[in-house]
């Protein structure tokens, strides 16, 4: 059966649009060995698409430290990336181009993403990209950050579509799972060095790169 028709295309921020997944790795690689936590860089890949709570509630779990706090652990990682976006950050490959097709030809954009108001702020402010989008949905404030759907979800219905009229774009396993959970459709589009794992087959499209995003969107809407 042919799919329906695509009326909105969703991005995750982080990795998809800016070039941020390495200040996060760093950040909460520096952090968390600041705390006594012997984890490799490596190690930071587990929580790729997490919301900041609970990448920090993660580690806890698992090698808990003295005098925890949260949300001052939580802040120090933010800080940090804010400050890489502000400074250093640029577009991943692909998103003027991506972004210039949807609107050209009337789709609606929605951002949905793990990170806080303060990440979201320095990502459309360092791009000048805040004027595509009909809808920026954050998980910062919601019970449950990705995997769960909810902040898919309340994109969707901001848009004023159902969950098979729009595509999302995920570069992490876990936005990945929340899209599908939210019954969209899906596109991956990994980090180089990770292109080759099967687990993204669960995505219904895999692509290099947001530059092949108009061509594969091409017929689809």
């Amino acid at each position: 059966m042919a799919s329906p028709l695509i009326k909105a295309v969703i991005f995750d921020m982080d990795g998809v649009l800016i070039d941020s997944e390495p200040a996060w790795q760093l950040a909460e690689y520096e952090t968390m060995r600041n705390h006594g936590l012997h984890i490799s860089y490596q190690d930071t890949l587990q929580t790729t698409g997490l919301r900041i709570d609970e990448v920090v509630s993660y580690w806890y779990q698992r090698f808990p430290w003295k005098d925890y706090d949260n949300h001052k652990t939580a802040t120090e990682i933010v800080n940090k990336v804010v400050q890489h976006i502000l400074d250093d950050g640029t577009a991943m490959q692909g998103v003027f181009k991506a972004l210039d097709f949807c609107k050209a030809n009337r789709l609606k954009i929605g951002l949905a993403t793990s990170s806080s108001q303060a990440i979201i702020q320095a990502v459309l402010n360092k791009l000048e990209i805040g004027h595509y989008f009909s809808s920026i949905q954050s998980a910062e404030h919601l019970n449950r950050g990705k995997p769960h759907p909810e902040v898919y979800l309340n994109c969707i219905d901001d848009l004023e579509l159902s969950s098979s009229q729009c595509v999302a774009i995920e570069d992490s396993f876990n936005g990945l799972i929340a899209a599908r959970a939210a019954n969209m459709q899906t596109i991956a589009i990994p980090a180089p060095e990770q292109q080759d794992d099967q687990k993204w087959i669960i995505a219904h499209k895999q692509l290099d790169s947001l530059l092949e995003l108009p061509e594969y969107l091409q017929d689809k809407f």
